[in-house]
């Protein structure tokens, strides 16, 4: 499954009013500048070093809240209610006029262990964003999960800033069930064949997060590495 919409929902109001308390400080700019055009920034509310400016989503990093969490109750209150372990929570912002170019990232889907939320607090009609070339209609208030292993690509066509709270969670035992009342099918999960090289890559990216989770993932790649070459 590419793309979940979860069954939470959030008040936009409450939302907005945090986003105001984050928009008193200057945000970075993303530093993946080859990946758009225009201009794509970012505010964290959990990052390594504890700052605001720190947007960089490092897995096998020491995350902490950022001084502004504190202030925005609503954002924590989110952020808390997913019952697992959380690192990067960042508020991404895409200017109008400005389009965040197709790429991919490694090890950011489901069964990696690790899933990223999107929450829209502000968007408009002309914002594209796709999964694996397949619009997701991401609609302010609303929660949703992707597999950012896939191609995705987002622009802003429209008059308004596009801002997204963004929220980088650990895989656990709760977040499995919720994703099994959501239709996830874990039989295909564990069908989900990849060639040799992605399953290195694989297991290079979760060996950085140091997790059971992704100890138990490793495992059984270098189990089905081993199988492919007795096979072969």
């Amino acid at each position: 499954m590419n793309d979940i919409k979860l069954p939470q929902t959030f008040d936009i109001e409450s939302l907005k009013t945090d986003l105001k308390c984050c928009q008193e400080i200057d945000w970075t700019i993303h530093f993946n500048k080859k990946d758009f055009t225009g201009h794509w920034s970012s505010f964290a509310l959990r990052s390594i070093s504890g700052s605001e400016l720190d947007i960089l989503a490092t897995p096998n990093a020491t995350f902490q809240d950022t001084p502004t969490l504190s202030k925005c109750l609503y954002f924590k209150e989110i952020i808390d209610s997913f019952q697992c372990e959380k690192e990067a929570v960042r508020l991404l912002s895409l200017s109008p006029n400005s389009y965040i170019k197709e790429h991919r990232d490694n090890a950011s889907g489901y069964e990696n262990g690790f899933f990223r939320i999107h929450i829209p607090i502000q968007t408009n009609d002309k914002v594209v964003f796709t999964v694996n070339q397949k619009p997701l209609p991401m609609r302010e208030g609303e929660c949703w999960y992707a597999d950012f292993n896939l191609p995705h690509f987002v622009s802003n066509e429209g008059e308004t800033d596009r801002i997204h709270l963004v929220i980088d969670c650990l895989r656990n035992a709760w977040s499995d069930q919720l994703f099994a009342t959501l239709g996830y099918d874990f039989e295909e999960e564990k069908k989900s064949k990849y060639d040799h090289k992605t399953k290195l890559l694989m297991i290079e990216q979760l060996s950085l997060m140091k997790t059971e989770t992704a100890d138990n993932l490793i495992k059984k790649l270098r189990e089905e590495l081993e199988m492919t070459s007795v096979i072969n």
